[in-house]
């Protein structure tokens, strides 16, 4: 049996794969949900999967038939098979290959968003969700004004920097979030309500800020030391560097 408030943020996070987002309408953002599922199928991303570097093996990915650009079927492919051999020399090709930056912040979401409810429902010997249908609209195409470079590939908005403007990201803020802002925190908040999409459902799934600091109190069926054990080495499979 799934607790109440995961089942719920998995259910919500789901249905805002379909609304417009800030940089991509909702028919892309389904179109980048369905393509992260099949890179798992790709041909070339086990090839290289498997290389020493993914470098070493040339060709095309095995994509779905659609719009979305080139550049974009690249990363998905990429974050959703290897992602933990990326670099910026990797982004930067991105970027010289017509992607901005807010554009691949907001992807990067929603991949994140579909494969650990994919992952999860597997894990839990559940069906796969049927992609929900598009939104129409347009994006919103807001970007923070205090957004900065210099934390990491894109820029990023820290908690001193927020606005008026800027929506509920950090819990110097009112709202009902309690995040830091540690760097982790930051890395998607050029596109704050990406950043939202992907940090409520990780909570769920995970822990909040505050939940992980209280070590006098288990909120999981599970202790912080075995979540803990468990996250490195899901991470270290992953070879994630953070």
């Amino acid at each position: 049996m799934i607790r109440d408030n995961l089942a719920t943020a998995q259910a919500q996070a789901w249905e805002r794969l379909a609304a417009p987002g800030t940089w991509w309408t909702g028919a892309e953002r389904i179109a980048i949900a369905a393509e992260t599922r099949h890179a798992g199928n790709c041909a070339l991303c086990t090839q290289r999967a498997a290389a020493l570097s993914p470098l070493a093996v040339a060709g095309a990915h095995d994509r779905l038939a659609g719009s979305l650009p080139e550049a974009a079927i690249e990363a998905i492919h990429r974050i959703r098979t290897d992602s933990g051999r990326l670099g910026e020399t990797w982004f930067r090709r991105l970027r010289e290959a017509g992607m901005s930056e807010e554009a691949y912040v907001e992807l990067v979401s929603v991949v994140a968003v579909v494969t650990a409810i994919d992952t999860f429902r597997h894990a839990a010997g559940l069906q796969q969700l049927p992609l929900p249908t598009p939104i129409d609209g347009a994006p919103a195409r807001y970007r923070p004004r205090n957004a900065r470079p210099g934390l990491c590939w894109v820029a990023t908005l820290a908690p001193e920097d927020v606005t008026l403007d800027d929506p509920d990201l950090y819990r110097e803020h009112p709202g009902p979030r309690e995040r830091y802002g540690a760097n982790i925190q930051r890395a998607l908040s050029l596109v704050p309500h990406s950043m939202m999409h992907w940090w409520d459902l990780l909570e769920a799934m995970y822990q909040t800020s505050r939940e992980m600091r209280d070590f006098a109190c288990e909120y999981r069926a599970v202790t912080h030391a075995q979540i803990e054990l468990l996250a490195a080495r899901v991470s270290a499979l992953n070879r994630c560097e953070y």
